[in-house]
């Protein structure tokens, strides 16, 4: 066990190496994330490196790799970083390989597949956010599974204690369910001080409640004393334009056909949604990462392009951080086999210099 650590310690501190001279770039352009800043200016400079965004969605977010989505490839990082994106967004179901009895042990082999996407993205001088995804008993049972929730954090934690500090932490995505607004603050206030113990210095992201709406992060209870958090949101909306189709929603069969063009009153909508979430991050002085917002291909091309296009422009003049869903996937702006880019949607997010 002290061996295995010894060698962690040492391929993360290789790492952080190769992140120090990226972070020497971006200190240049504003974005310094590295343990050297204070707590509030590192949180800034992270999120700065978390400017363009992209989840790989569907990937390691399921209970085994290739389920949902497609595998994995590290062609898909090396595209990721050639593309012009900053950073990936990598939600990962970690619940799904813990045991389901205390210690909660995770499975060694899974992390050596986490840390091998990390190493992978550090070399290719992209930052990347942990995501704690689709943790469905947390949802439907919140107070049964806090001890197992803070445990598995406790691991994956102290297995990153070394990583660099472009690699961060997100909490929980999407509270939702019988893991309501209070019930999501009770748990951050027990699973900070866990993770903390062993990243004291690590940036962490948090949203807030209903999946991360916006509206949520009014009742989110961050610590006043805690300066080194990044909020999240994750916007949708409307939900017939992004989910017309989508199999897993209710309903949705009839949105087929819904259309949107940032016409007048659908611009007024977003532009009303942003300015609440830019209102609160002022007030709270909090950075701020839009961690998901995508439009399911069953939408016509034209639709996906204005509504992704206007959505990505919005975020970016309130100076929030952005994280497209997905890769490539059924959101997805790649093509996983022929590993083409869909180009249209590509440059509605990266538009070409």
């Amino acid at each position: 066990m002290h061996r295995a650590k010894s060698f962690r310690r040492w391929i993360w501190s290789l790492a952080g190496l190769l992140a120090s001279l990226t972070s020497t770039h971006a200190a240049a352009s504003g974005g310094d994330c590295s343990f050297e800043q204070p707590p509030a200016q590192r949180a800034l400079g992270c999120q700065q490196r978390l400017a363009r965004s992209i989840n790989f969605g569907n990937m390691l977010d399921h209970a085994r790799e290739g389920l949902a989505g497609p595998m994995l490839r590290d062609e898909f990082i090396t595209l990721t970083a050639q593309a012009g994106f900053t950073a990936i967004r990598l939600p990962v179901r970690w619940d799904a390989r813990a045991g389901y009895q205390p210690p909660y042990r995770i499975d060694p082999a899974f992390f050596e597949r986490v840390d091998g996407v990390v190493r992978l993205a550090l070399e290719h001088k992209l930052a990347i956010v942990l995501d704690m995804h689709h943790y469905a008993a947390m949802m439907l049972e919140p107070v049964i599974e806090r001890e197992r929730f803070l445990t598995i954090w406790r691991q994956v934690a102290e297995h990153y204690r070394d990583a660099p500090a472009t690699v961060m932490f997100e909490l929980l995505n999407e509270p939702n369910r019988e893991l309501t607004r209070a019930r999501w603050n009770e748990a951050l206030a027990a699973v900070l001080p866990v993770i903390r113990s062993s990243n004291p210095q690590r940036t962490l992201i948090v949203g807030g409640g209903d999946w991360n709406s916006g509206p949520a992060l009014d009742s989110l209870a961050l610590p006043a004393d805690d300066r080194n958090l990044i909020a999240t949101f994750h916007y949708y909306e409307p939900m017939a334009v992004t989910h017309q189709g989508a199999e897993w929603v209710s309903g949705a069969g009839a949105w087929v056909g819904t259309t949107w063009s940032a016409t007048a009153e659908q611009t007024a909508k977003l532009r009303d949604d942003f300015d609440r979430v830019a209102r609160w991050a002022a007030r709270e002085r909090r950075p701020v990462l839009l961690g998901e917002f995508g439009a399911y291909s069953r939408a016509d091309e034209p639709t996906r392009i204005a509504w992704t296009r206007a959505v990505r422009e919005h975020a970016e003049a309130r100076g929030f951080a952005w994280s497209y869903w997905e890769l490539a996937s059924s959101f997805g702006v790649l093509e996983p086999l022929s590993l083409q880019w869909r180009r249209p949607l590509l440059e509605a997010l990266l538009p070409p210099r």
